[in-house]
């Protein structure tokens, strides 16, 4: 299943990326315990923030001659999710928090912002090559960057007992990441928000067995997160 085109992308990962920035502003309990674990809430921004700034080296590198990998793709169960690249992912964010949540709060809005920027001045079709080797199109690796902003936002807002702060142009990203054309008669046919689907649909939640029905009978997309 392809990603949408680069600018959707864009655009929705700007807009998840602001409405982030806004919520970081607010948050005092930045030693919060998260679903995340063994990450609080510093050290779960600094890994979304880490997740962007990759964007800047695989932009410098030269483009690779042709994608084989697409947004679904990139989230295949493979030695991206293994004991010791997990170790890395959690060891590099915890070390990155240390500087305390005001410091990691500013380090993702310069990471987003200058990420952003430089994306919207790259040509329609770009190409890149992921830390992992997969040579993707911009778009479909900025899709990617929507689902860890707008996921692992929604595991901020939990960990703080705070209403998820998802907008409107991620949400609907991801859900046609997962769903595909028709996202959104899919979502009224089974009576949830998208917001709501999304958290299910990445395990944060439990899908109730007539949902996994239904959104397995739609053809959902699985994607294996760390």
């Amino acid at each position: 299943m392809m990603a949408p085109a680069p600018q959707p992308a864009l655009a929705a990962l700007a807009a998840e990326s602001v409405r982030l920035s806004l919520a970081l502003k607010a948050i005092t309990a930045w030693d919060a315990p998260t679903r995340c674990a063994p990450w609080d809430a510093a050290a779960l921004t600094a890994h979304i923030t880490m997740t962007l700034a990759r964007l800047a080296p695989m932009l410098d590198a030269p483009a690779p001659a042709a994608a084989a990998v697409d947004a679904a793709g990139y989230y295949r169960p493979d030695e991206r999710f293994s004991p010791e690249v997990n170790d890395i992912r959690i060891d590099s964010a915890a070390e990155a928090a240390r500087s305390g949540g005001p410091a990691v709060a500013a380090e993702f809005e310069a990471v987003w912002s200058a990420a952003v920027d430089r994306c919207a001045a790259e040509p329609v079709g770009r190409l890149v090559t992921t830390r992992h080797g997969d040579p993707m199109t911009l778009a479909d690796f900025l899709t990617t960057r929507v689902v860890e902003v707008a996921v692992h936002g929604i595991d901020l807002a939990d960990a703080l007992g705070r209403p998820r702060w998802t907008t409107p142009e991620a949400a609907a990203h991801v859900t046609a990441l997962l769903l595909g054309p028709g996202h959104g008669n899919a979502l009224e046919a089974l009576g949830l928000d998208p917001v709501g689907f999304i958290a299910k649909a990445t395990g944060r939640e439990d899908f109730t067995d007539a949902e996994r029905a239904q959104v397995e009978a739609r053809g959902i997309t699985w994607l294996a997160l760390g």
